[in-house]
């Protein structure tokens, strides 16, 4: 019973550091801690860099700039992946619209002090190429 309990205790300290956890069950417990399913897995020097989880470049410069060619308020023959926001017309508030939009395309949250920094689409497209999570 104790070796149980310390392995529940344990199974939560490496469930809050994000770490992916499965119990066994045994004929005296029914409880079975579930892998957790983050993204955000710390990973360290070799294995961050070594990770290949990252889209290819030319499906995100794609997707991208499709992105932009879709918003309501930019002619779409102006897009290119060099172009930035304000030359394709768009203001702070379409910015961020757009931002918001670009996240849910690669299913990614972007931090508000990131999405401050993006400001055209080559911007926008190095940081979701970067981004480990974008699917």
């Amino acid at each position: 019973m104790m070796k149980h309990a310390v392995r529940i205790v344990q199974s939560r300290i490496l469930q809050r550091l994000r770490l992916g956890v499965q119990l066994d069950t045994d004929v005296n417990a029914s409880v079975v801690v579930p892998a957790t399913r983050w993204c955000s897995k710390r990973m360290y020097s070799e294995e961050a860099h070594a990770s290949s989880t990252h889209l290819d470049r030319g499906n995100v410069v794609a997707r991208v700039l499709n992105a932009v060619k879709t918003h309501q308020k930019v002619d779409p023959t102006k897009v290119t992946e060099s172009a930035s926001f304000q030359e394709l017309g768009l203001d702070s508030l379409d910015t961020v619209e757009l931002v918001m939009a670009i996240e849910e395309e690669f299913a990614v949250e972007i931090p508000d002090a990131e999405a401050d920094k993006i400001s055209s689409c080559s911007q926008a497209i190095e940081y979701i190429a970067a981004h480990p999570c974008a699917k």
